[in-house]
């Protein structure tokens, strides 16, 4: 009998182990131990959206998910049009990127890298206006303070000569 309870036991040790082992794995994500991939945590949290005439435009609820590895965009204009981006560190080319998708269905790809000295995740990519014609995004998100993010989304028609803004965003974090 007690070698019995002895093997179950035993088995049981066993049979947990492996699981315990990659819990304390998971737990300890480079996502969660480099500051690379902490660069973008000042979006993270729930916003109001004002133009910079102080309209509400939108509002925004940008989350950590999978073991911090990836930031969710989760938008709303004020006509309660949805859209949805991914954000995320790679560590293979040392870039942070972004997949917008909004409404229209048409996904835009962006690269960007942190600018230290700005405090701003500054993006670029490429996409098409309404008329179908190629152009040069520029996106940037600025880290005003804790509180304060603005978001500036430009496009240039002429291969960067010059810009003009599509979105000119002012995130002003929720309170309860």
């Amino acid at each position: 009998m007690i070698n019995k309870k002895l093997f179950h036991l035993t088995a049981l040790i066993l049979l947990i182990s492996p699981l315990n082992l990659f819990a304390q794995q998971a737990q300890q994500s480079r996502c969660q131990t480099q500051p690379e991939y902490r660069q973008f945590d000042f979006w993270v949290g729930e916003w109001e959206v004002k133009n910079p005439n102080d309209v509400v435009v939108g509002n925004s609820v940008i989350e950590l998910v999978v073991n911090d590895c990836l930031i969710i965009e989760n938008w709303t204009n004020s006509a309660g049009i949805p859209g949805k981006s991914m954000n995320f560190y790679d560590l293979q080319d040392s870039k942070w990127h972004q997949l917008w998708m909004g409404s229209n269905g048409v996904p835009i790809r962006f690269d960007g890298e942190y600018n230290s000295e700005r405090k701003s995740m500054d993006f670029t990519g490429k996409g098409f206006d309404q008329n179908g014609a190629e152009v040069d995004f520029r996106f940037t998100f600025f880290h005003i303070n804790d509180d304060y993010v603005r978001q500036l989304w430009e496009q240039s028609a002429d291969g960067g000569e010059t810009w003009s803004i599509l979105f000119d965003g002012q995130y002003h974090r929720k309170t309860d």
